[in-house]
């Protein structure tokens, strides 16, 4: 790995909310003679416009990573815990080192350079808002994968939030394999069904 104390990362996190499905993170560093129009908060762009700057990231960044914390590691670490292993793990799989990092928040993961955390970052600095890109278009496509398997429950749409489908869909079925049990609203799905199959003793 190569690196240069003047490359500043930006790094961004996607999925922190939802109800199911993995954290994941994304490091990029732009190049300063490659420019890309219209980066943005990610959450503020069109799914067409996120898929179209994520390419030219991919093609214009001098480097990108993006990574993930699945549900599991989201149980043992919670979800904070969880997304700060996300990043470190984007930071640290670029292919060329930072000297900086720009956290999008208020928080920093441990990482192996310097980093500093930008509230409201994916708004304000363009790495920032090219890392959330990146991170999003990657984690709305791997909700894609998981709503094929688990159609009931409209991960294609929902992304994993907690829409009155998703948890009409939750009531009905139980939680699957990809839901955070240790989210509020699935620990009493998870709660209720297994009362109402007699798991729990009722008074």
């Amino acid at each position: 790995m190569t690196g240069s104390r003047a490359l500043i990362a930006g790094v961004d996190e996607a999925g922190r909310g939802p109800l199911a499905g993995p954290v994941y993170a994304a490091a990029v560093i732009l190049h300063p003679r490659r420019p890309i129009r219209g980066l943005a908060d990610s959450k503020l762009l069109t799914p067409q416009v996120r898929a179209e700057l994520a390419a030219l990231i991919q093609q214009r960044a001098l480097a990108w990573a993006v990574a993930s914390a699945d549900v599991e590691e989201i149980e043992i670490h919670n979800i904070l815990g969880a997304t700060m292993l996300a990043m470190r793990r984007a930071v640290s799989s670029l292919l060329i080192a930072p000297g900086h990092s720009l956290i999008d928040g208020n928080r920093c993961p441990p990482l192996p350079c310097p980093a500093s955390a930008v509230v409201g970052g994916d708004a304000s600095v363009p790495a920032i808002s090219a890392a959330s890109i990146l991170a999003k278009v990657t984690r709305d496509r791997e909700m894609r994968v998981l709503g094929a398997h688990y159609s009931v429950y409209g991960f294609a749409a929902n992304k994993g939030y907690g829409t009155s489908l998703h948890l009409a869909a939750l009531k009905r079925h139980g939680p699957c394999a990809c839901h955070r049990r240790g989210f509020a609203p699935v620990r009493r799905m998870l709660e209720a069904h297994a009362y109402s199959r007699g798991y729990i003793q009722g008074e």
